[in-house]
């Protein structure tokens, strides 16, 4: 049964291969008009895609990546507004701070531009009472994806369709930002390694409200070698796991998404520690009384701006031509074994943030006795 399963889905891979473009009705190329107005319209920012993601799992439950985004891209727009925060400014020139950004955003940005598309002919698609997923190809969606959402618009099996999600999408981006040469010298080469190896820049969280004691917590997962498609992938996967793998905890995720607006500052989840107004006076170099973990700060809280009040919106190219799907081959990723994460990132989390903070303070030191 299970072998079976993987010999037709191979099958219908090739076919989607070797499928010609369909000749679209007027009513057809008036539907993929109106899913790009809307794409564009929703793409503007991190602030409007991470919601754009959070109002569509409301209304589709069943589109279990929806969730799985919205969360990411929140993690996102906590990166991003990081880079203008409390600490990285002391760490890293306006130069290093723009790249990063830019590479953040290019990749948030291009990610919302082919998937949702694909989310939105999902709910034409339920609207009309067919499936219209042949309209994928006119959307410049890969390939790869058309028989996946035919097979989950029979058989209503979110798993699947998330893991063909998380593959797509890592694979759009690949050679579009992960390995463009714009990024490569600037992004993969320098500030990545200072932001992910040096200062931990690298979790993942997924913050809820506990039931009994009705404290914010958070779990997650760590990245580790981002350049490797495969184990973005396997990241990705890790985390569905640990987002869909227990009930009450997913239950209490989506009512804190629910109750709590995306702004991107770290203040979303953490106000006793994270202010988006900035407390700590001009030349002062802010200190943590206590553990981070213990959200009691005495002092000046760490500085963790909205969004809007960090960068502007970003006019983006349009996005590179062409398919990366190829070969059958990735189905492989469909069921390779992947780690299994625990989810306890809070200790961890908070450890890093102690660890900019003594970095920041060691620069400014350093700084001010040359």
């Amino acid at each position: 049964m299970f072998s079976s399963k993987w010999r037709y889905l191979k099958k219908e891979l090739k076919a989607s291969l070797k499928a010609e473009t369909e000749d679209l009705s007027n009513d057809e190329r008036m539907l993929v008009y109106e899913i790009r107005r809307l794409t564009q319209q929703e793409n503007r920012n991190n602030i409007t895609r991470t919601m754009a993601y959070l109002n569509y799992f409301e209304k589709h439950p069943e589109v279990h990546w929806a969730l799985l985004a919205h969360l990411v891209s929140r993690n996102a727009g906590w990166n991003m507004t990081d880079l203008k925060g409390e600490y990285f400014p002391k760490l890293l020139t306006e130069k290093e701070a723009e790249d990063f950004f830019l590479f953040l955003e290019r990749g948030n940005w291009l990610i919302f531009q082919d998937a949702f598309p694909q989310l939105l002919l999902y709910d034409a698609s339920l609207k009309s009472g067919r499936s219209l997923f042949h309209l994928l190809d006119e959307l410049n969606v890969s390939r790869f994806m058309r028989p996946f959402w035919e097979r989950f618009w029979k058989n209503g099996h979110s798993e699947e369709l998330t893991k063909a999600l998380i593959i797509n999408e890592q694979h759009y981006i690949e050679e579009r930002v992960v390995k463009n040469p714009a990024y490569m010298e600037t992004m993969m080469d320098k500030v990545m390694f200072k932001l992910q190896d040096v200062l931990a820049m690298n979790h993942i969280l997924f913050p809820y409200v506990t039931s009994i004691q009705q404290k914010t917590k958070i779990v997650g997962g760590t990245v580790h070698h981002f350049s490797a498609v495969d184990e973005r992938i396997y990241l990705g996967r890790s985390l569905y796991e640990l987002l869909y793998g227990v009930r009450s905890r997913l239950n209490q995720i989506i009512n804190w998404c629910s109750s709590h607006a995306h702004t991107g500052s770290r203040k979303d989840f953490w106000p006793q520690l994270f202010n988006n107004v900035n407390e700590t006076r001009p030349g002062q170099i802010h200190e943590m009384a206590v553990n981070p973990c213990s959200r009691q700060q005495k002092g000046p809280k760490i500085y963790s701006p909205r969004l809007e009040n960090a960068w502007e919106d970003w006019p983006h190219r349009d996005a590179e031509e062409g398919d990366w799907f190829s070969n059958v081959h990735v189905l492989h990723l469909m069921k390779a074994g992947m780690k299994e994460f625990r989810g306890d990132i809070e200790p961890i989390y908070c450890r890093t943030l102690e660890e900019i903070e003594l970095a920041s303070q060691a620069k400014n030191t350093l700084f001010h006795n040359k």
